[in-house]
């Protein structure tokens, strides 16, 4: 992918190894963004949202390490193990405190992240959150998985597909199998700081009307729910400027930055 212009592409190191960053435009002052990519992939399909955020502040996305250009480690990480790795890039980058934006797997990256470094994290945004019962058996998850692929934009494919076979069909299944049994819900109706989820109304990968809307009832106060009602889950892609709008929103009322 051809560089935006204002963005830099640099590495950063991380226990030794090398990870590929993309860097928006210096917001001087503003507490930084760091968006957060899905199973199998790299950032690049995040970035139609992260350019409409970016004059809010300085804006980075990773390919955390085995994904996109930045070099795996051996073997496969686990949840746990890529929430270390982020961190990992944000010390890297010296950003002591930032806003995490994640879609699908990255949401249960970010908040492993905050539960255990609270203190990094000024807030989360959970755009199609994948993991937990409704994700569950693996065989159910996956036949969401190709239910999702036709509802998404055409352009999509021309984007993550390089990723896909990149990352390999052996490791795909490992850390999908990982992903349906990570308790998203849990996490994030625990997540000790303010948390946005954004869910779309036409992706396969996430629960019910009726049971989005009993978690919305039962929010605590540091989590709001919001839905995009046209969007499917890579809503980053595909509908940047609704998600950016419900970020920006949500930031302006309870995140300084």
């Amino acid at each position: 992918m051809r560089p935006l212009p204002g963005w830099r592409q640099l590495r950063v190191e991380v226990q030794g190894r090398p990870v590929f960053v993309r860097r928006g435009p210096a917001v001087p002052g503003a507490t930084p963004i760091v968006h957060v990519h899905g199973f199998a992939v790299s950032g690049s399909y995040l970035l139609p949202t992260a350019r409409a955020l970016a004059h809010r502040a300085t804006t980075y996305v990773p390919d955390l390490p085995g994904y996109g250009r930045s070099p795996d480690w051996g073997h496969p990480l686990g949840i746990s193990s890529l929430a270390w790795a982020l961190l990992g890039v944000l010390d890297g980058l010296g950003i002591d405190r930032a806003v995490l934006v994640g879609n699908s797997m990255g949401g249960p990256v970010c908040l492993e992240v905050a539960h255990s470094e609270p203190q990094r994290v000024a807030g989360i945004v959970l755009a199609s959150p994948a993991g937990g019962v409704h994700n569950q058996p693996l065989l159910r998850a996956v036949t969401q998985l190709a239910r999702d692929v036709p509802r998404e934009s055409p352009r999509l494919a021309r984007t993550v597909l390089p990723d896909y076979l990149r990352f390999g069909p052996l490791k795909a299944v490992q850390l999908f199998s990982e992903l349906t049994r990570f308790p998203s819900l849990e996490r994030m109706l625990r997540t000790p700081v303010p948390t946005l989820a954004v869910l779309g109304g036409r992706d396969p990968l996430m629960p019910p009307p009726w049971r989005r809307e009993e978690v919305a009832r039962l929010a605590p106060p540091h989590l709001e729910v919001a839905v995009i009602e046209s969007a499917a889950h890579a809503m980053n892609f595909s509908h940047p400027g609704e998600l950016a709008a419900l970020i920006g929103a949500w930031l302006d009322r309870v995140v300084t930055t």
